[in-house]
């Protein structure tokens, strides 16, 4: 997506909404399927990373709330502030072209760190943002995916 290629066969989405070559309406089809299979499995991702270290502190940087994610990250913590006395919560806000927030930068950068130190291995940080990375590209497939109708014909 990218890189602008062609990746499918223009079609109609399954909401009614044309579907072009790009397959730029996955991202914001309110009737896909895989958008929530794609957030459950980030914060999948994430839990795995943080349950070794559940019991450290990892600290959070404030930043200029400049991108999509930034404003993502400020909607989730306000909506969940309630929560802040029970717990900790740490917003994940990440664009669907891969796109960080930058609290979720530092905090995911930070928490690479930690499992580095715990694990003592330093390309920990690096392999986490991969299965982030990869996770994303699977499900924007999976989103495309989603758009296609049932019965297309065998090419």
């Amino acid at each position: 997506m990218r890189l602008g290629l062609s990746l499918c066969v223009p079609h109609n989405c399954h909401c009614g909404t044309l579907v072009d070559a790009q397959g730029l309406h996955t991202m914001v089809c309110k009737k896909a399927p895989g958008k929530i299979a794609r957030h459950h499995v980030f914060n999948d991702i994430i839990w795995r990373a943080v349950s070794p270290l559940a019991a450290s502190y990892v600290d959070r940087a404030d930043t200029y709330a400049c991108t999509v994610a930034d404003m993502t990250a400020t909607r989730k913590t306000e909506k969940y502030s309630t929560l802040f006395s029970a717990c900790r919560f740490e917003p994940i806000a990440v664009e669907n072209l891969g796109v960080f927030s930058s609290t979720t930068l530092n905090f995911i950068s930070e928490l690479g760190r930690r499992i580095c130190v715990h694990i003592g291995d330093a390309r920990e940080t690096s392999y986490l943002f991969q299965r982030i990375s990869i996770m994303l590209q699977r499900f924007n497939s999976v989103l495309l995916h989603d758009t296609l109708p049932v019965d297309l014909p065998d090419l």
